[in-house]
C-alpha cells in the first residue's frame, strides 16, 4: 500500500498539482509523515506540509530520517528552516530529489530556539536576506519556492512593514506567500502565547491581495469552521489550517468536494479507520519491535476524529490505553470504534 520515497528524478512537472486553495500548516511534533498519511485519508486535494525541517539536519544529519515520506502523501510541501542561502539552496535541491512538491522557507516561527539559529521570524526583519536565500533555492530547483510569514514582529505593527517585506522578497522571484495574520513577540510570549495573545488582522492579508494581485496569498491563522473559509477565499488565493486541523480532522472530510469540484463521496469515520489499518500495520512490520516504531507514533495523531461525536471522550481513551498501545496490534483503531458503536 505505501512506499517509503527514495531519491529519484523529479517527477513534480508532470504530476498534476492541485491550487493551494486549502492546505494543512506546518506544525513541530504534529505533522509527520504518519501524519500526514492520515490526513490524505480525509482529504486527497488539500495541500499537506512537514515539520519544519533545519538546513543544519540536512547538511549534517541523517536526510532519509528527515526527508522520507509516503508516496500517497502527494501534494506534499518541505518547509526548511534557515538561513544561510547555499545551505537553504542544497536542502531545497534534496528536497526536490526526494519528490517534495514545493520549498517553504519559515519566516514566522517566534520560538527563542529557532531565534538562536538566525531563522524563523526574526528573518522578517531582514527581508533582502530572505531574498537571497529565495532566490539561491529558486535558482537551485524547478519546483514552487514559497515563504510562510507573519505580519510583523515586536512593535513592528503597520501594514506597510508586511508590504515592504513582501515586496522585497518577490523580488527574487517568490509568487506565493503564506501569511499568518499576528505579530510574532520575539522576548516574553512562548510559541503557544504567539498563537494567541498577537490579536489577528485579516485585513493585511486582504490588503496585500488588492496590492500584488499577480501574487498567491495564503492566509493563516486561527481558521476553524468552513463560514470562516469560505469568508477569507472572498478575499484570498488560499487558507492553511493549523490546529483545528489536528485536532479535529474529520473537518477536512467535505474539502475536496466543496473547494476543489471533487464529485466522489467524501470518506466515513469508519472507512479512514478502515485505511489506516494496513497502512499501520505496514509500518509496524517494517520499523516496529524493540526500540523502533510504536503504534502509539500513528495513533496519537487520530485522537481528534471522532471530534464532537457521542462517545468521542470513549474512543480517545481506548486509543490511549497504554497496555492496548504495548500489543502493537493495529486493529485497536477498529476497537475504538466499536465502542462508539461504529460499524467498520
Amino acid at each position: 500500500m505505501t512506499t517509503i520515497t527514495a531519491p529519484t528524478a523529479d517527477t513534480t512537472a508532470a504530476r498534476k498539482l492541485p491550487s493551494r486553495r486549502l492546505s494543512v500548516a506546518p506544525m513541530m511534533d504534529w505533522t509527520d509523515r504518519h501524519c500526514r498519511v492520515f490526513h490524505r485519508e480525509i482529504t486527497k486535494h488539500t495541500w499537506l506540509y512537514t515539520e519544519m525541517v533545519t538546513t543544519g539536519a540536512l547538511v549534517y544529519g541523517d536526510v532519509e530520517r528527515h526527508l522520507r515520506f509516503n508516496e500517497e502523501e502527494h501534494p506534499v510541501a518541505l518547509q526548511l528552516g534557515g538561513s544561510d542561502p547555499a545551505d537553504l539552496a542544497t536542502s531545497a535541491k534534496l528536497g526536490e530529489k526526494w519528490g517534495y512538491d514545493e520549498i517553504n522557507l519559515n519566516c514566522g516561527c517566534p520560538s527563542e530556539r529557532v531565534q538562536k539559529g538566525a531563522f524563523g521570524a526574526c528573518l522578517m526583519a531582514e527581508p533582502q536576506l530572505v531574498a537571497d536565500c529565495v532566490k539561491a533555492m529558486r535558482d537551485a530547483v524547478s519546483i514552487d519556492v514559497t515563504v510562510k510569514h507573519r505580519i510583523g514582529i515586536d512593535d513592528s505593527e503597520s501594514y506597510e512593514f508586511v508590504r515592504d517585506f513582501v515586496g522585497t522578497v518577490a523580488e527574487a522571484g517568490c509568487s506565493t506567500f503564506i501569511v499568518h495574520a499576528r505579530n510574532a513577540i520575539l522576548k516574553g510570549l512562548s510559541p503557544k502565547e504567539n498563537r494567541e495573545i498577537p490579536p489577528l488582522k485579516y485585513e493585511y492579508a486582504y490588503r496585500l491581495k488588492r496590492e500584488f494581485p499577480q501574487f498567491e496569498i495564503l492566509i493563516n491563522g486561527g481558521v476553524k469552521t468552513e463560514a470562516e473559509i469560505d469568508l477569507h477565499l472572498q478575499h484570498v488565493d488560499g487558507v492553511m489550517l493549523g490546529r483545528e486541523a489536528y485536532h479535529n480532522p474529520f473537518l477536512m472530510a467535505t474539502f475536496d468536494q466543496r473547494y476543489y469540484g471533487d464529485a466522489a463521496a467524501p470518506k466515513t469515520r469508519e472507512q479512514v479507520l478502515a485505511a489506516m489499518v494496513p497502512y499501520i500495520q505496514a509500518q509496524l512490520a517494517k520499523e516496529g519491535g524493540g526500540r523502533g516504531l510504536k503504534l502509539n507514533s500513528i495513533t496519537r495523531h487520530m485522537l481528534g476524529l471522532m471530534q464532537g461525536l457521542p462517545g468521542a471522550r470513549l474512543f480517545r481513551q481506548t486509543l490511549s490505553d497504554s497496555k492496548k498501545l504495548a500489543l502493537g496490534d493495529a486493529n485497536l483503531l477498529l476497537e475504538a470504534a466499536a465502542r462508539l458503536s461504529l460499524p467498520v
